[in-house]
């Protein structure tokens, strides 16, 4: 009964968030939502090459203690 969203229920939906929020509001609600996800992805990015530059500088340090 709750598994499947027909057609008719999305139509719905759609036509209850205009009338919500109007049409002129969807568009920047819709711009907000891109810029988050995209500083999200940006932050996600920043963290994997903050590990590998750790990493590196790890392994530098180790080299330096040996070579001495």
């Amino acid at each position: 009964m709750f598994g499947r969203i027909g057609i008719w229920q999305i139509v719905l939906i759609v036509i209850v968030v205009l009338l919500l929020f109007g049409g002129k509001k969807i568009p920047e609600l819709m711009k907000g939502l891109g810029k988050g996800v995209r500083s999200f992805k940006e932050g996600m990015n920043g963290e994997e090459s903050d590990k590998a530059s750790e990493k590196s500088s790890q392994n530098t340090d180790t080299d330096e203690k040996n070579a001495k």
